[in-house]
């Protein structure tokens, strides 16, 4: 006669508490935000003054445009160094294109079209050449920049004001402008695309386990090809709100853009190495960095001290991202107990 054992206990799963399912490096660099804006409203009277807000909403935008498309690329496991150049090659070809009489309705699809293209080049020599995204971009922001120097012969192309793009750069609706306007929506696309569809879903497992994803039957190339596109195409938008911004195109615009961009999405808690983006860091990141220029500049700081503070943050935040996913990982590894 034989014993049957026991059945064993049911185990059911504890399901996690919002605080254990928060991004801890997210609400750090919230606390940062908080500090940043006290401590330099106390330290210069007008920062937090309405029209230094809307100054600084202006400020950001451009970088958050870009910051937004920098999240799917980073979150896949990828990188775009070449924004920076993508900005000012577009920004060069609007004001060229205003000069040669280009209506101005045509001239904002030809620019969309142009970051596109060059997204559409970085994706394809990395995605399905495959080519680490790092050398493709790292090679197309040499081409692409030294393309719009040949283009103006290192000059300055100027914007007639007149014309309805230059008015872009002027524009305000409640008090704002519309360049704050622009990234606002960019951010609401964007971060229903990353959280809400299918899309989304990808591009994180993408960046976390991508032979799974790809065995799955999603074609993981395209969507890598993708997200480096929608990087282009940000980076077209920022190069025509530059010339409008301005009233002029010029080759040497964006200098050290993909820094900035690079320093918003990583110190808003994506992860450098993919598998976690967060576009409410991203928002989070592109303000951190623009209070640190902004609030510099109104305490009399050298603007030559500005790059140097966003590459000493940009570090601490990869440092984050090596050390640790959340910030008790990071404290047991400073502690010894990992």
């Amino acid at each position: 006669m034989s014993v049957q054992a026991p059945p064993a206990p049911t185990v059911l799963a504890k399901t996690p508490s919002r605080w254990e399912r928060a991004n801890k490096a997210t609400l750090a660099m919230l606390g940062v935000t908080v500090a940043l804006f006290v401590g330099f409203g106390i330290g210069a009277d007008n920062f937090l003054s309405f029209d230094n807000m809307s100054n600084l909403a202006t400020q950001v935008a451009i970088t958050l445009i870009v910051a937004v498309a920098m999240t799917f690329v980073i979150t896949t496991g990828q990188i775009d160094l070449s924004v920076g150049s993508t900005v000012a090659f577009v920004a060069v070809g609007t004001a060229e294109m205003l000069k040669a009489g280009w209506d101005s309705s045509i001239v904002i699809v030809a620019a969309l079209a142009a970051g596109l293209f060059w997204g559409a080049v970085n994706g394809w020599l990395a995605a399905y050449q495959k080519i680490p995204p790092f050398i493709v971009t790292l090679a197309t922001m040499s081409v692409i920049r030294g393309l719009a120097q040949l283009w103006t012969k290192g000059f300055s192309v100027p914007i007639d004001r007149r014309l309805y793009v230059a008015k872009i750069g002027e524009a305000k609706f409640l008090g704002f402008s519309a360049l704050a306007w622009i990234a606002l929506a960019t951010v609401v696309v964007g971060g229903t695309l990353l959280a809400r569809t299918r899309f989304g879903n990808y591009v994180n497992g993408i960046g976390s386990q991508e032979e799974s994803v790809r065995r799955a039957g999603v074609n993981t190339a395209r969507i890598k090809m993708v997200t480096l596109m929608l990087a282009g195409l940000a980076a077209g938008v920022a190069g025509l709100l530059t010339a409008a911004r301005l009233g002029s195109g010029s080759a040497n615009s964006g200098q050290g853009f993909e820094l900035t961009v690079i320093a918003a999405v990583v110190l808003g808690g994506t992860d450098l190495f993919g598998g976690r983006g967060t576009m409410i860091g991203s928002i989070i990141g592109a303000v951190i960095t623009g209070v640190i220029a902004n609030g510099l500049t109104l305490l009399g700081v050298s603007p030559f001290l500005t790059p140097i503070v966003t590459g000493l943050v940009l570090l601490a935040a990869i440092w984050l991202n090596l050390r640790g996913r959340t910030l008790s990982e990071l404290g047991a590894k400073l502690l010894g107990r990992t």
